[in-house]
């Protein structure tokens, strides 16, 4: 496979420069904006964990997977995984030959040395709306489908402190198999606007946020940096941001949302987290 041009690249960025950062500044170094565009891979190579993320929304055309300059690889998964989760209408998501029908908050992991992957939609009104996240890996596990209602959701929070939730759990150590890639996505209830929370951080691994099914008139203040030293980035529907592992990963919206989270790192251990308590974030 022909390598093609270089995905953009986001650049990991140190504790000790985050709080001089103005508005644009936080924007241009954490958020992945710009996925909306169709019939294209919309991606963005990070050096958070070396982390791909990003989206395709095939409406005319079956995209396939390419290869970039940046791998270094003759083909996209070559020392690679990948999660896909749909978060649009049906569509269908072919691994090395082998098709997978997604319909919404359905998942499809495609293991390190898969060669093809191909995305389209079966109904141009109505596409496909796939998420892509893709890590390193050095071990292979075999393709999986798993449906929305087999992610074993799980509630929390309360319509008390507005976080009620569904958080359903796709790659993972009780899940789908990977090397080092976890992947799941949490759903707010009507009424409530605040996810995760109370806060946390993870020293080792990062995790990028991906925010879907918010009102395109209504917008989400993603906070993140330092316990002691908080900023935040005003998000729209559709965009991602990437967390440090240095930074919490919190937000609220101005409506009710749902969002994709992803890491790669040190292990798939879902519960390793280092708690934040709300009274003394800053």
């Amino acid at each position: 496979m022909t390598a093609i041009h270089s995905l953009p690249v986001l650049h990991a960025v140190h504790p000790t420069q985050y709080p001089t950062f103005t508005t644009q500044q936080l924007r241009e170094f954490f958020l992945l904006s710009d996925l909306k565009n169709t019939d294209k891979l919309n991606l963005t190579y990070t050096h958070y964990d070396r982390l791909i993320a990003g989206t395709v929304i095939p409406v005319n055309t079956t995209v396939s997977l390419p290869t970039y300059d940046n791998l270094k690889s003759s083909f996209f998964l070559e020392r690679r995984e990948l999660g896909v989760i749909n978060v649009g209408g049906k569509g269908t998501v072919t691994v090395d030959g082998t098709a997978y029908s997604l319909e919404k908050l359905d998942c499809v992991y495609a293991g390190m040395g898969t060669k093809e992957v191909s995305f389209a939609s079966d109904d141009t009104a109505n596409p496909a709306v796939f998420y892509l996240l893709s890590s390193t890996a050095h071990a292979t596990h075999p393709t999986k489908l798993m449906k929305g209602n087999e992610a074993s959701p799980v509630s929390l929070g309360s319509s008390a402190t507005s976080n009620e939730r569904t958080i359903y759990k796709y790659i993972h150590l009780e899940g789908i198999q990977s090397c080092q890639l976890v992947m799941g996505l949490t759903v707010l209830q009507p009424g409530s606007v605040w996810n995760s929370v109370p806060p946390h951080v993870h020293d080792r691994r990062c995790e990028i946020y991906f925010y879907f099914d918010l009102a395109e008139d209504q917008r989400i203040m993603h906070f993140m940096g330092e316990p002691q030293q908080t900023k935040n980035i005003v998000m729209a529907n559709h965009e991602a941001v990437a967390s440090p592992s240095w930074s919490i990963h919190a937000g609220c919206g101005t409506a009710s949302y749902s969002f994709i989270w992803g890491m790669a790192g040190e292990n798939k251990n879902y519960a390793d987290v280092d708690p934040v308590s709300v009274a003394s974030l800053l």
